[in-house]
């Protein structure tokens, strides 16, 4: 799954969060929304203008982010 092909960031639109091309769903709501529970067929019943293949191109960015994310160790 090549997650570029799906999810955009553009300073337009809202304020440059990653969101699904071609509506104004960020990333992290559709992750928010599977965290809570919903599952694939609740949010395509929700949002018809999204397909599963933009379902999983959300997980995939998110997973590609926490990937690159650095990690600093805190003494406390």
């Amino acid at each position: 799954m090549n997650w570029q092909e799906r999810i955009i960031i553009d300073p337009d639109i809202l304020v440059g969060k990653p969101v699904v091309k071609g509506t104004r769903l960020a990333v992290e709501f559709i992750v928010d929304l599977l965290a809570q529970g919903w599952s694939e067929a609740d949010i395509l019943r929700n949002y018809p203008g999204l397909t599963r293949e933009d379902i999983q191109a959300c997980l995939s960015y998110a997973s590609a982010v926490l990937r690159a994310e650095k990690v600093y160790p805190l003494k406390v």
